[in-house]
C-alpha cells in the first residue's frame, strides 16, 4: 500500500478509501452487514495498510460511525488513521434534525464524535448541498469547528462544478477553513464530472475520491446486463437507486470491453475497473465498499494492475454522454 497526499494537503491517505456504508444494521438495509460480520473486514483492510476510512452519520442511522470507531480502535493506531464522515440528510424526525444550518452541524458533530469514539474528525463532508441554507451559515459553521478542534479537514460531495467554486470562493473571500477533497460520482459508466469537477478540483487543489467505483457492483459482472432486472446480490435485488444510475443503452457496450481488458490481463473485472478510476490524475483514492472479503481483496489487488494507453483507450471508447440528472447528482448515493 502506498500513501498520497489529499489535494494540496499535507495529508497523507492510502491509495484506497474504505468505504463504511455496508457496516452497521441490517434492519436499515438489508444488505448492510451486523457489528459481528463486519469486524473482519475493518482488520483486513487495517492488515493491508488502509489508513482512509469514509463514514457518514446516517449510516445505518448512526450504526455505521460506532461500528467504525469500535473497531479502529480495537484494531488500528488511531495516531495513523484518517477518520472522515458527513453531515447533511436527516438522522431523525424533527425539523432541525438535518440539513446544513449552523444548529444542525453543530450537534451532528457532536453526535458523530460520540459515535465515533473520537475527539476530532480528520474529514468532515457535507454530504449534499442543503438548498434552504446559505451557504455563508454553512460555511462559517464548519470553520467554526475547524477553529475549536473538532474538525482538520473539510470536504464536499456530489455536487455541480460551479457550486463547488462558489463554496471555495467564499471561504477564501472570507478567510474560512477550505474544503479539501470533493466525493463525487464516479465510474466508467458515470464520467460527466470529467468536463469541470475534475479540472475545477485539479486547479485548486482538491483531491478527488470518488463513490461507487464499481457502479454499484455492475462494472464486477454481478450484472448480467445493466437495466434487465438480472441481479445476483441482495443490495442490487433491493436497492432500486443502480437502475436509475446506470440505464443507458451504452452501458452494456462499457461492460463489454471492461470484460474484454480484463480477460486479457487475467484478472477480474473489479480489478480493471478500480485500475481505471485510480489511473486518472485527479483522483486522490476511490472508496471501496464491500460485503464479501474477496471484494476487498480484489480492491486491494488492483492496486497491482497496470493499464496501458491501449486498454484505457478501449475502457473508455463505448461510453456516450449524457445528461446530468440522469447521474443522480441531487440526492442519491
Amino acid at each position: 500500500m502506498e500513501y498520497v497526499r489529499l489535494g494540496r494537503t499535507g495529508l497523507r491517505v492510502s491509495e484506497l478509501c474504505f468505504g463504511t456504508m455496508s457496516f452497521g444494521s441490517s434492519k436499515w438495509r438489508p444488505w448492510v452487514l451486523d457489528p459481528d460480520e463486519s469486524e473482519p473486514f475493518y482488520r483486513r483492510a487495517l492488515d493491508a495498510g488502509i489508513n482512509f476510512f469514509d463514514t457518514a452519520n446516517m449510516y445505518s442511522n448512526g450504526a455505521s460511525e460506532e461500528v467504525t470507531g469500535r473497531f479502529l480502535k480495537a484494531h488500528g493506531n488511531r495516531d495513523e488513521l484518517v477518520i472522515a464522515t458527513k453531515v447533511h440528510f436527516p438522522t431523525g424526525p424533527g425539523p432541525n434534525m438535518g440539513g446544513l444550518s449552523r444548529k444542525h452541524i453543530e450537534q451532528a458533530c457532536e453526535s458523530s464524535l460520540r459515535r465515533l469514539g473520537v475527539d476530532t474528525i480528520d474529514l468532515y463532508q457535507i454530504h449534499r448541498l442543503d438548498p434552504h441554507t446559505p451557504p455563508e451559515e454553512m460555511l462559517a459553521a464548519l470553520d467554526s469547528l475547524v477553529q475549536k478542534g473538532k474538525v482538520r479537514y473539510l470536504g464536499a460531495s456530489s455536487m455541480y462544478a460551479w457550486e463547488f467554486a462558489k463554496l471555495l470562493s467564499l471561504s477564501e473571500r472570507n478567510g474560512w477553513a477550505r474544503m479539501v477533497a470533493m466525493q463525487d460520482h464516479y465510474n466508467l459508466l458515470a464520467r460527466e464530472v470529467e468536463r469541470e469537477m475534475h479540472p475545477l478540483c485539479e486547479y485548486e487543489g482538491v483531491g478527488v475520491i470518488p463513490w461507487s467505483p464499481l457502479a454499484r457492483g455492475h462494472l464486477a459482472g454481478t450484472r448480467k446486463a445493466v437495466g434487465d432486472g438480472s441481479n445476483d446480490t441482495t443490495r442490487g435485488q433491493t436497492d432500486g437507486i443502480d437502475e436509475l444510475l446506470y440505464t443507458a443503452d451504452s452501458d452494456a457496450a462499457v461492460l463489454d470491453a471492461v470484460s474484454a481488458v480484463a480477460e486479457r490481463h487475467v484478472r477480474p473485472m473489479a480489478q480493471i475497473a478500480l485500475a481505471w478510476v485510480a489511473s486518472k490524475q485527479a483522483v486522490t483514492a476511490p472508496i471501496i465498499g464491500v460485503t464479501k472479503l474477496e471484494q476487498l481483496d480484489d480492491a486491494i489487488d488492483s492496486l497491482e494492475v497496470e493499464l496501458t494507453d491501449d486498454d484505457i483507450a478501449e475502457l473508455e471508447a463505448p461510453y456516450v454522454p449524457r445528461r446530468q440528472a440522469e447521474l443522480g447528482r441531487p440526492s442519491l448515493h
